[in-house]
C-alpha cells in the first residue's frame, strides 16, 4: 500500500487519534533543573507516528485474547491512570490474577517489566499477557492467525515493516512503540524542578523535605520516582501478605532475591490504587505508613504522612490524551471468541 494511501487509512480506523510529534523540552531548560534525586520527565518524541497508531490499536484489540474480551487496556486502563485499580487483575473466564497490574504509564522508564523484572523490553512484556493462561489465555499463533485473517491489518503491517507476513515480533515491536509515548510531563513537582518557585506549596514542600531525609529518595529516585531498583520488601519488618509470589527469586533463583520486587514508580500515584504487588493496601496514607515501618524502621508521625502524601500527589502529570481506535472488523475466517471456554 503506498504511504499516503496507508496514512489516510490510520486516520480512519482512529479517528483523527492525536500522533503528532511532541518536541522534548530545550537543552536550555534542561541545564537550569534544579540538582534532586528527582528528575523532570520529558514529553514524548513521536518519529514513527504510524506505528504508533498500529499500536495503539492493538493495545485496545481484544481479539488478541481467547474470549476475544481482554486487551492490553484492561488491565492497563488509560482513562485511570494506566491500571485497572484492582488487588489483582481479572483473566480469562474470571479467574483471579496472580499480582497486581503496575500501571503503564511512564514504564519505558523502568529498568525492567513486571513487578519481578522477568521482561527486559516493553516488546517482550507485550508478549507475556496474550499467552498466560490466567490473563489473555491466547496463543502467538492463534492471535496472529487473527491479525492475518483482518485485511486492514495486513494492509498496516505491509505499509510499516514491508511485509504481508504478520508476526509476534511485529506485534509487541508496535505495542511498545505506543507505549513509549504514554509519559506523564508537566506535573506540579516537574515545574518546581524547572525553577517555579511558586508550583509547590509549603506543605508539599516539607513532605518532600521529609522524603529525602527518611530515606525514601535512596529508592524512589530517577524520572519515574522510582522503576530503577529491585528491593525486599520488608526490610526491617516481614511483610505479611497472602500472595505467593517471592519476586525476583522467580527469576535469578537467588536467595537473596527473595521477596525482592522492582520498586514501583511514584508518578501518578494517586491513580494507581491499591498499592503494592499484593493490592492490599488502598490508601496513600497507610501505604506510606507501612512503607515507613516495614523498609525504614520508622514510626512517622500523622503530621509528615499527610505531608508526604501532599508531595506525591503533585507527582501527577499531564495524562495521555487517548482517542479510542476505531478497530476493523473481523472476516468469515477470522478465529472466533471463546469467552466461556475454560480449556
Amino acid at each position: 500500500m503506498k504511504k499516503s494511501n496507508l496514512t489516510a487509512l490510520i486516520g480512519v480506523l482512529c479517528f483523527g487519534a492525536t500522533a503528532v510529534a511532541v518536541n522534548a523540552l530545550d537543552a536550555q531548560t534542561y541545564q537550569s533543573v534544579r540538582n534532586e534525586p528527582i528528575q523532570p520527565i520529558q514529553p514524548a518524541v513521536i518519529t514513527e507516528p504510524e506505528k504508533v497508531e498500529l499500536g495503539k490499536m492493538l493495545f485496545f484489540e481484544p481479539r488478541l485474547s481467547r474470549s476475544g474480551f481482554i486487551s492490553c487496556n484492561s488491565c492497563h486502563n488509560l482513562s485511570r491512570g494506566g491500571t485497572d485499580n484492582l488487588p489483582t487483575s481479572i483473566g480469562h473466564n474470571w479467574q483471579e490474577g496472580p499480582i497486581n497490574s503496575p500501571t503503564v504509564l511512564n514504564s519505558s522508564l523502568n529498568l525492567a517489566q513486571f513487578w519481578d523484572g522477568r521482561a527486559a523490553t516493553l516488546a517482550e512484556q507485550a508478549a507475556g499477557p496474550i499467552d498466560n493462561p490466567l490473563e489473555m489465555a491466547y496463543t502467538h499463533t492463534l492471535a496472529i492467525e487473527v491479525l492475518r485473517s483482518i485485511p486492514e491489518y495486513v494492509d498496516l503491517f505491509e505499509g510499516i515493516y514491508g511485509t504481508r507476513d504478520i508476526t509476534i515480533d511485529h506485534v509487541t515491536d508496535a505495542i511498545a512503540v505506543f507505549e513509549e509515548t504514554l509519559v506523564t510531563p508537566n506535573s506540579r513537582f516537574d515545574q518546581w524542578l524547572l525553577g517555579d518557585d511558586e508550583a509547590l506549596t509549603a506543605q508539599e514542600l516539607r513532605g518532600y523535605k521529609t522524603f529525602k531525609e527518611i530515606g525514601c529518595a535512596a529508592c524512589h529516585y530517577g524520572e519515574a520516582v522510582g522503576g530503577r531498583d529491585f528491593h525486599r520488601m520488608g526490610l526491617v519488618q516481614e511483610y505479611q501478605t497472602e500472595n505467593p509470589s517471592m519476586g525476583r527469586y522467580e527469576v535469578t533463583g537467588k536467595d537473596a532475591d527473595r521477596f525482592s520486587f522492582k520498586v514501583p514508580t511514584l508518578r501518578n500515584v494517586d491513580k494507581t490504587y491499591p498499592y503494592f504487588h499484593d493490592g492490599a493496601v488502598w490508601t496513600l496514607e497507610e501505604a506510606t505508613d507501612i512503607m515507613a515501618k516495614l523498609q525504614l524502621g520508622r514510626e512517622l508521625p500523622q503530621e509528615d504522612i499527610d505531608n508526604m502524601v501532599a508531595f506525591m500527589k503533585t507527582l501527577t502529570g499531564d495524562q495521555p490524551q487517548i482517542t479510542i481506535p476505531l478497530l476493523p472488523p473481523s472476516r468469515p475466517n477470522t478465529p472466533r471468541p471463546k469467552p466461556f471456554d475454560s480449556e
